[in-house]
């Protein structure tokens, strides 16, 4: 079966990570070999990084050193985890990938686009065949993050107005790429997954 790199967007709280385990699963379950990670994370290196970007105050680290983190942790998920993984035809799920570096580092705190898309080009070179954006309202996904909380809050703290302007950029980037779908998230999980599967299979048969 030919390998493909599939990647979940969403604003905190939008269900993506919960519709990409389904995913994996039900991939599994159709005979698929299924890699499910998660950025940033996904190799040891990258989950080191995790935690100091994902824990502490919100002014913790400037937007300009995040881009720098979340590439690193990005280099060596790419490196041991998601190519290899491609290499023996695995579908290989990512809960988030480099579109989250340019919409919560590149556009909600100054534009920093071009430094993001500069080092994606230079240190990454790679795009997911299929990305799936579940978008949801924010003031509906901060209230599910909430009801969820633990140590990783630190950019849903940010707020509703950093969400909201996340939200935004998430649906522009959509509109600008053929790879992404736009599944509406508000729904039931069970309506939601239905959507998912039917992009991914689309996009395992066009393959």
């Amino acid at each position: 079966m030919a390998s493909v790199f599939i990647s979940f967007e969403g604003i905190d709280g939008s269900g993506k990570s919960t519709q990409a385990r389904r995913l994996a699963d039900e991939l599994r379950r159709l005979g698929h070999g299924v890699t499910l990670t998660r950025e940033p994370g996904g190799s040891a290196g990258a989950e080191d990084i995790r935690r100091l970007v994902l824990e502490g105050a919100g002014d913790r680290w400037s937007a300009e050193t995040e881009i720098l983190l979340f590439t690193a942790a990005r280099r060596d998920h790419l490196e041991k985890t998601i190519r290899p993984a491609l290499a023996r035809g695995d579908v290989v799920i990512t809960d988030r990938f480099a579109d989250s570096t340019r919409i919560f580092q590149g556009i909600t705190r100054g534009d920093l686009s071009a430094t993001v898309d500069t080092l994606h080009a230079l240190m990454i070179g790679v795009e997911p065949d299929l990305t799936l954006l579940i978008d949801l309202d924010p003031a509906a996904g901060l209230a599910r993050a909430a009801a969820r909380a633990g140590s990783e809050m630190r950019f849903e703290e940010m707020g509703l107005a950093f969400q909201t302007l996340a939200r935004a950029g998430f649906l522009a980037l959509a509109a600008r790429h053929a790879r992404f779908r736009v599944i509406d998230g508000a729904r039931a999980p069970d309506a939601v997954a239905a959507d998912v599967l039917r992009a991914t299979l689309a996009a395992l048969q066009a393959r």
